[in-house]
């Protein structure tokens, strides 16, 4: 799935994406870097777009990728529906500048 390897481990990897894809569509609006917004932004689009088909197995892959069964509730209850009439791009990312420490590029990515 992802292509960037983000300096970890498979294992590692899919577990970060996995909390900063629930982490976007519980907030709406998360601060990471550019190379995990891009590969969250894709990431996030699929599961908004499985939110809009709303069916039963389309729930159940869900509640398998994301860690927080409540985001899935906010998923299909409020955040789908918002998007019924869109046809992809739900996500939005600022360059916010770069960080002091390392300065890897932050942004904020956030639900349109």
């Amino acid at each position: 799935m992802p292509y960037r390897k983000l300096g970890r481990n498979t294992g590692h990897r899919g577990a970060m994406l996995r909390n900063i894809v629930t982490s976007l569509l519980q907030y709406e609006r998360i601060e990471t870097t550019e190379a995990r917004a891009k590969e969250l932004k894709a990431i996030a689009e699929k599961m908004i777009t499985l939110g809009k088909r709303g069916d039963l197995a389309a729930r159940r892959q869900v509640l398998a990728y994301l860690l927080d069964e409540s985001v899935v509730k906010k998923l299909f209850d409020t955040i789908a529906p918002k998007y019924a009439e869109r046809q992809g791009g739900y996500t939005r990312t600022m360059k916010l500048g770069y960080r002091r420490g390392d300065a890897a590029e932050m942004v904020l990515i956030e639900l349109i």
